[in-house]
């Protein structure tokens, strides 16, 4: 079966052209080294395979508001001076902030790999965990909201 003439010229995909499959695979590998989704965060959490340390990276106001259960409160700004009394040495470190319009995560995984740590953006942050109706703790305890039908199934997992 022969694929039909696509007009490159047209085409706004196409502006510029697809990667071989050996380029495009070595890209979409080099991205999952460095990023994680709160679907694959939580499941690790639930399922005990969690072999990272989260870290909530927002400020004290933003992390009382509400944040994932047992992340570590550590703000961007204070990474170089307390990440080594907070997290051990060696540890893998998955970073988040508010969510996709803030590139807070971004900025403290570069901190923490400047400081020695392997490290992972948890892509989606905070906005998407508590849309996608994982727990979330403020300062009246836990909570588990619905899940947004916009980002997760209502029921099940999203099997991607």
């Amino acid at each position: 079966m022969t694929s039909p003439a696509i007009n490159q010229a047209a085409s706004k995909v196409l502006r510029a052209p697809a990667a071989d499959p050996a380029t495009a695979a070595a890209h979409f590998h080099r991205r999952a080294t460095f990023e994680a989704d709160v679907s694959d965060v939580h499941a690790d959490i639930e399922s005990g395979a969690d072999s990272f340390v989260l870290v909530d990276t927002r400020s004290t106001e933003a992390y009382d508001q509400g944040h994932v259960p047992g992340a570590v409160h550590l703000p961007t700004d204070e990474i170089a001076e307390r990440a080594a009394s907070l997290v051990p040495a060696g540890s893998l470190v998955v970073t988040y902030c508010w969510g996709p319009g803030c590139n807070g995560a971004t900025r403290a995984a570069f901190a923490f790999a400047t400081a020695g740590y392997q490290v992972k953006e948890m892509l989606g942050g905070f906005e998407y965990w508590s849309r996608e109706g994982f727990p979330v703790e403020d300062t009246a305890g836990v909570r588990r909201g619905a899940p947004d039908p916009l980002t997760a199934p209502a029921a099940g997992a999203c099997g991607c």
